[in-house]
C-alpha cells in the first residue's frame, strides 16, 4: 500500500497547524508609529508581546479547535505512519484517512469561528486591520490535512491485501 502522499501531506499539515497554532501574527495592523500584531496566545505592539489581558469566547473556541485539530493531525499522522507496520493495513489506513479529515474540520472550524468573530469584534476599526500569515498558514493546513486524509482513504481503497479480519481468522 502506497501511502506516501498521504504521510506527506499529513505531515506538512501538523508542521503547519502547529506554525499557525503558536505564531502571534493572525492579524496585523500597520501604522506609521509601528506594526501590531494579535495571534490567539498574545498581541505585540512595536517588537514588544504580552499575552492577551481578556480574551473573547469566539477565540477562546478558535484556541481549543485549532489545538484540537493539531492533537488529531497528531494521531492521524501516527496512525498513517503505522500503517506499514501492520497487518492490519486497510483499516489503520482507513483510521488514517478519518482523523485526518477530521483534523482538517476542525481546523476549518476554528478558522471560520475566528474569521467571524474577529470582523464582528472590530466593527469600524475592521479595515484598517489585515489578517496575516499565521492566519493563511492555517488555511493551507486545512487543505494538506484534508487532502492527506483523502488520500489515506483513496490508498485503503485500493489495497488489495486482506482486511484485518482476514488476517486474523487466517
Amino acid at each position: 500500500m502506497r501511502a506516501g502522499g498521504g504521510l506527506l501531506c499529513g505531515a506538512s499539515g501538523l508542521a503547519l497547524l502547529l506554525a499557525a497554532t503558536a505564531t502571534h501574527a493572525w492579524l496585523q495592523h500597520r501604522a506609521p508609529g509601528g506594526t501590531a500584531s494579535l495571534g490567539l496566545w498574545h498581541g505585540c505592539l512595536g517588537g514588544h508581546c504580552r499575552p492577551h489581558a481578556g480574551t473573547p469566547a469566539l477565540w477562546e473556541a478558535t484556541r481549543v479547535l485549532m489545538l484540537l485539530s493539531v492533537l488529531t493531525a497528531a494521531a492521524g499522522l501516527a496512525l498513517g505512519l503505522s500503517v506499514m507496520a501492520s497487518a492490519a493495513r486497510r483499516a489503520r489506513a482507513r483510521m488514517a484517512g478519518v482523523t485526518l479529515l477530521l483534523a482538517g474540520l476542525l481546523a476549518l472550524l476554528g478558522l471560520a469561528v475566528y474569521t467571524a468573530g474577529t470582523l464582528s469584534l472590530l466593527g469600524p476599526a475592521g479595515p484598517a486591520w489585515r489578517f496575516s500569515w499565521s492566519y493563511s498558514l492555517g488555511w493551507v493546513a486545512v487543505v494538506l490535512t484534508g487532502s492527506a486524509g483523502i488520500f489515506h482513504l483513496c490508498a485503503a481503497a485500493k489495497d488489495p491485501s486482506p482486511e484485518s479480519s482476514d488476517v486474523a481468522g487466517a
